[in-house]
């Protein structure tokens, strides 16, 4: 069944990045620490939800900290695209080994990377610190808090989720229950929304 929670909304990840209409759409992301999860929203609507790891060390920015930082941040860069799924990735480039999926004994970044930066105060080192949504050969451990500050994914869903965003998607990461997170981010983003109109 669990299966299913996940492949359903991948079937629809995948129609809606088919579609022409859907083209203009900006898409965002909201993670929820305490549910471990990743959704993608369009239009106000969850078009796909994935597992993910926050920190093991819990949520701040303090430099040397490893915690993954909460609040609204955008996509700085993406990395890794056309790649084989579990190429690894050293310092940003590849290495050229690529990993399956839960090798024994190693934990690199693999598959894509969403660099993030911080767009608040509290969040404002994300981009120094080297704070990513990438994949991870991990996978056995996702739904869990067992990253080094990072967000970790699947291979194949960070790949999918890597084809849906652009360069500036905003990225909300909440410390609340999944529905309650979209909640406020949709809010937040209509308050800011606001703010610019006004100006």
């Amino acid at each position: 069944m669990r299966l299913l929670h996940f492949s359903v909304p991948i079937l629809f990840l995948t129609a809606a990045l088919l579609n022409p209409a859907r083209a203009t759409a900006t898409p965002s992301i909201v993670v929820s620490v305490p549910d471990q999860t990743l959704a993608l929203i369009d239009n106000g609507a969850v078009i796909a939800r994935f597992p993910v790891s926050t920190s093991r060390f819990g949520l701040g920015d303090n430099p040397g900290s490893y915690a993954t930082p909460l609040g609204s941040m955008e996509i700085a860069c993406k990395i890794g695209a056309n790649a084989p799924l579990g190429t690894v990735f050293k310092s940003r480039v590849r290495t050229g080994e690529i990993l399956p999926p839960n090798a024994r004994g190693r934990d690199p970044i693999v598959t894509r990377i969403l660099w993030l930066r911080g767009l608040e105060k509290g969040n404002a080192r994300a981009f120094g610190r080297d704070i990513y949504i990438h994949g991870t050969p991990v996978e056995q451990l996702l739904g869990r808090p067992v990253s080094y500050g990072c967000i970790r994914m699947r291979s194949r869903d960070v790949a999918l989720l890597f084809g849906a965003v652009n360069v500036r998607t905003k990225v909300a990461v909440m410390n609340a229950h999944l529905s309650r997170a979209i909640a406020q981010a949709t809010l937040e983003s209509h308050a800011s929304g606001l703010r610019l109109a006004a100006n």
